[in-house]
């Protein structure tokens, strides 16, 4: 499994100039990892074809478990704008399942990469900084569907849960041991099972 390789935080782009030079590296690295996936990346290729120096790179993004945890970050974000409200009558459990099967076809369309940021959150939730990985960003998302603004911890379990089912069975489906329908139906099977009572107040244990 890869490891970050500094245990630093690494450093937030400020400027326009260092922010377009963030988003290329960032770029970049989703298009070697569709191409070549985690292993067989090297993080000098991806300056070389986002147009910065290695240094920065690395200032950036010090090793590829976090460049990827990044890369993935990114899309959580793009699927936060996305997601819409709620619609009036409309069933939450639904609705997340639908942002879920969507979110993993996306990612099946390119199982490389999907494989590099999923690894890569895993490694880095495991590694010297976790606060890094993106599992409370996706569980906004989740959230946001299911239209909920003010979560209790209940809610926040619930979200947690099938958010680690989903993890498990995307991973499961990108490793070939079930087919992408097989996925989608076990993603909306869970969905069922443990969202049952999200949104309505349990309070739990």
């Amino acid at each position: 499994m890869p490891r970050v390789a500094e245990s630093r935080l690494p450093a937030l782009p400020s400027s326009e100039g260092q922010k377009d030079r963030y988003r290329r590296i960032l770029r970049a690295a989703a298009e070697h990892g569709a191409a070549h996936g985690l292993d067989g990346i090297q993080m000098v290729d991806v300056a070389k074809d986002a147009g910065v120096a290695v240094a920065t790179m690395y200032r950036y993004f010090p090793s590829k478990t976090i460049l990827f945890t990044q890369v993935l970050r990114g899309l959580v974000e793009r699927l936060n704008d996305d997601v819409p409200a709620l619609r009036p009558g409309a069933d939450p459990i639904d609705a997340v399942a639908d942002v879920l099967v969507g979110t993993g076809r996306e990612l099946m369309r390119r199982p490389r990469l999907a494989h590099a940021m999923l690894h890569s959150n895993n490694a880095t939730v495991a590694g010297d900084e976790p606060s890094l990985a993106v599992d409370s960003a996706f569980g906004d998302v989740i959230l946001k569907a299911a239209g909920i603004a003010h979560p209790t911890d209940h809610d926040l379990r619930l979200v947690r849960l099938i958010e680690q089912t989903w993890y498990g069975v995307l991973t499961s489906a990108l490793n070939g041991h079930i087919d992408a329908a097989g996925a989608e139906g076990d993603i909306r099977l869970a969905c069922r099972l443990l969202l049952g009572d999200l949104g309505r107040g349990v309070a739990g244990d």
